[in-house]
């Protein structure tokens, strides 16, 4: 007699991979945030073995068993609405997996952590060529693994993008840059032609790390960061690492002279961390918990950084209190000026220290590199010179290094190709909620008075308990009633830097 199962062999099988991924995500963190130097090989070692064990686990003769019963309709109806769309998720994730052969996807995972290791040695020396040929291992080993994953895709780019942004094609992502290129150039040339420049310079006095730490994690916990539940660390790039709802972890980097730039840091991470938080306990130990669409969980960090960290009715509540935690260092400076100046727009090199108004070009540039890496084959030498030239066509900026231009973001080191339009994606997504919560909730009069809960509970409604068991189109459409609509975004930062710079 054939082998029976029920939805409880499913769950066991991602119990299994969940708690390994678990202890992989652990690995990880503690790599980016305190493991010695010298450990990096241990490390490695460590997570090859891991990642050999949850690749048994998802294609061994059980698991290859149990998806061969449930993908019979009759079986398949036997399972819960829950557990349908769980092995719908699994079957996706084991035939992506099956597709690469065992022995590659250890390598490949090996070869992501010494390129982790050697991406900050590059920087830690300002040379590309440290890290370069750790980066064009990685990509041949994603050029390989195109041509098995893919199947209608359009271009091989389209094959990594949709592994991030289930549904999303870069002809879409083409169209949607585009509204947003030409909404901004607008923008900046009416600032430019008509606005008064903000004075910033307050932004830059010093402020020891104590000061810093103190009042952003105050307001990280009252916009609902739980620390029985998270953690703040140092590391050189930014990052949440969440191992469960009950164990999510936020990073930051300081600077004695750029206060802004880690209390939005913090507030962005700890908006990852208040979304994979407040995932519905049902979906513990299930690829639901962990396998969040970038954009959607993009939307969450920009909608703490951005649409509450940015917006003159939260500093009305809020810049006394930094004033306070900074001890008489912003005392001088008015309501008035401090929120003209913390909106000023110009352009920076670094990605994570820019404004609202140029950060989509700079994951426009990105994503214009990572279609020519795949699409195109790019030579992998010329990508610093690239990057430079792209830096100063759209941004009026040049990069005078490598860690200021090639070597500033971990994500390629890690092979997560494809995965930087989710950040512009998130933008926008963040817009649309705050548009449509402004219809049943007056956003900035609560934001005034410091009451975040009604905001906390209608993303909690609306977000956050999903996890990853909708797709983002499924979750932006039943929130706000409508597919992705970039003008939201552009509406709303043209009112607020017009008011910064002082137009009509």
């Amino acid at each position: 007699m054939a082998d029976e199962f029920t939805g409880a062999d499913l769950r066991a099988i991602l119990r299994e991979q969940s708690i390994l991924e678990e202890n992989l995500a652990l690995l990880s963190w503690d790599q980016l945030t305190g493991m010695p130097k010298d450990a990096g090989d241990f490390r490695a070692t460590q997570q090859e073995y891991i990642t050999a064990r949850l690749l048994k686990i998802s294609t061994n003769k059980h698991a290859q068993a149990v998806l061969a019963y449930f993908n019979k309709k009759k079986h398949f109806a036997t399972l819960t609405d829950d557990e349908q769309a769980l092995f719908i998720k699994f079957k996706e994730d084991t035939e992506r997996t099956l597709a690469i052969p065992n022995a590659k996807a250890i390598a490949f995972a090996k070869t992501t952590s010494v390129a982790q290791d050697k991406w900050a040695e590059a920087r830690a020396a300002d040379d590309y060529t440290i890290y370069q040929p750790s980066l064009e291992k990685l990509i041949a080993f994603k050029r390989e693994f195109i041509k098995l994953w893919r199947k209608d895709e359009a271009t091989p780019y389209d094959v990594l993008l949709g592994q991030f942004e289930p549904g999303m094609t870069s002809a879409k992502l083409d169209t949607i840059f585009a509204q947003v290129k030409t909404g901004l150039a607008q923008l900046q040339t009416k600032l430019r032609e008509q606005g008064t420049t903000p004075d910033d310079s307050f932004l830059h006095r010093p402020v020891i790390k104590e000061y810093q730490r103190d009042y952003a994690m105050d307001a990280a916990v009252r916009l609902g960061f739980n620390l029985d539940k998270g953690r703040l660390d140092d590391t050189i790039h930014p990052f949440m690492q969440d191992m469960n709802r009950n164990d999510a972890r936020i990073t930051t980097r300081w600077s004695g002279t750029k206060f802004q730039m880690a209390v939005l840091g913090i507030f962005h991470e700890a908006g990852h961390a208040l979304f994979a938080q407040n995932i519905d306990p049902k979906w513990d130990y299930t690829p639901f918990n962990k396998k969040i669409s970038m954009s959607i969980h993009e939307s969450q960090s920009l909608f703490n950084e951005v649409m509450i960290g940015r917006d003159a009715a939260f500093w009305q509540h809020d810049y006394p209190v930094l004033q306070n935690k900074f001890n008489g260092i912003l005392d001088d400076v008015s309501y008035d000026a401090f929120i003209a100046g913390w909106m000023k727009t110009q352009p920076t090199l670094i990605r994570t220290e820019a404004d609202p108004l140029t950060y989509p070009l700079h994951i426009i540039i990105r994503y214009e590199i990572e279609k020519a890496i795949f699409n195109e084959d790019l030579d992998l030498a010329t990508l610093p010179q690239v990057w430079n030239n792209k830096y100063e066509e759209y941004l009026g900026i040049r990069p005078p290094s490598d860690l200021t231009g090639i070597l500033q973001d971990i994500h390629w080191a890690g092979g997560d190709f494809g995965y930087f339009p989710s950040y512009a994606l998130g933008h926008l997504y963040a817009a649309q909620f705050r548009h449509e919560m402004e219809k049943t909730l007056d956003v900035s009069a609560l934001l005034v008075d410091g009451d975040y809960q009604p905001l906390i509970a209608w993303l909690q409604e609306h977000v956050w308990q999903y996890g990853a068991s909708k797709t983002p189109v499924d979750i932006l459409v039943a929130a706000t009633g409508e597919e992705l609509n970039p003008q939201y975004w552009l509406d709303l930062q043209t009112a607020r830097y017009e008011r910064a710079y002082k137009i009509n």
